[in-house]
């Protein structure tokens, strides 16, 4: 059974996602269309590599994965399908792929050239239905495109090194729908570093000095529910993706609030570790 998602930053109000559905299911009417995520911020190439690393494994080999974010092709923006670890990604050349390609190396990667075709202003309509459907119909790569060697990728958001390997400065990539805030920096990257010395994180003002593995691994049921931490504490953990996330214990964004809010954390703001 071919399977086909979309990742976008469409949202829900438009007819963006329904008109890209029809289409699909117009040329393969037995696909399987599963849908990632439509709320992704506008063109937050970050943001969009993030959810679509944490995601596409959880799919079968072959999946087709069309991701319709900052989509409209320029010069610098090309058309492209990358075929990495079994799947197959239909994008633009914008960065959004190369948190799978930094881990994995792609078996193959086209610019896209169909014959005839406009992609306007509404690319993954006019030109990324036509290849992900290409491709999950069993199509070669060579029919649609050229081979191509100029992924880009995204080197803005790696954690640096500094003070002498005392530090590592990273950035906030990704605020989850609780508040959570994600940083760049991953797990192997903070143990290689840390060399089992004591730590502390820095947010603004916050700091931390444990990094747990869970969410509630901030809570000691050895002690007086009173004398524990609980819910509205602050904390860190290694996130399923492998990633140090800053949480509030059992946060609400809607109404009490989450890390982001209450720690005043945005999008690209700084997290230092400094090893003591």
């Amino acid at each position: 059974m071919a399977i086909i998602t979309l990742t976008t930053d469409f949202g829900y109000k438009d007819h963006f996602v329904g008109t890209v559905k029809g289409a699909i299911l117009s040329n393969l009417p037995d696909v399987t269309i599963v849908d990632i995520s439509h709320a992704i911020s506008p063109f937050n190439i970050q943001e969009c590599a993030y959810i679509l690393k944490n995601a596409y494994r959880s799919f079968p080999m072959g999946t087709v994965h069309v991701v319709g974010v900052d989509s409209e092709w320029s010069p610098e923006n090309q058309h492209i399908v990358v075929q990495v670890d079994g799947h197959y990604f239909v994008s633009s050349n914008s960065g959004v792929i190369s948190l799978i390609t930094s881990e994995v190396k792609p078996e193959k990667i086209v610019e896209i050239n169909l014959p005839n075709s406009e992609s306007g202003s509404f690319p993954v309509l006019n030109i990324f239905v036509q290849v992900a459907c290409h491709i999950a119909r069993g199509g070669k790569l060579e029919v649609i495109g050229r081979n191509f060697d100029e992924l880009k990728e995204l080197r803005e958001f790696e954690p640096r090194i500094i003070n002498n390997g005392k530090s590592i400065s990273g950035n906030v990539i990704y605020i989850d729908n609780y508040g959570n805030v994600v940083t760049n920096i991953q797990k192997g990257l903070f143990e290689a570093y840390r060399n089992g010395r004591d730590y502390e994180i820095i947010a603004r003002t916050t700091k931390i000095r444990k990094v747990h593995n869970s969410y509630n691994g901030i809570v000691n049921y050895n002690l007086d529910r009173s004398q524990r931490m609980g819910p509205g504490d602050a904390l860190a953990l290694f996130n399923s993706a492998g990633y140090i996330e800053l949480a509030i214990f059992k946060s609400d964004l809607n109404s009490v609030g989450g890390a982001s809010s209450l720690l005043g954390l945005n999008y690209r703001d700084t997290v230092t570790i400094n090893f003591l």
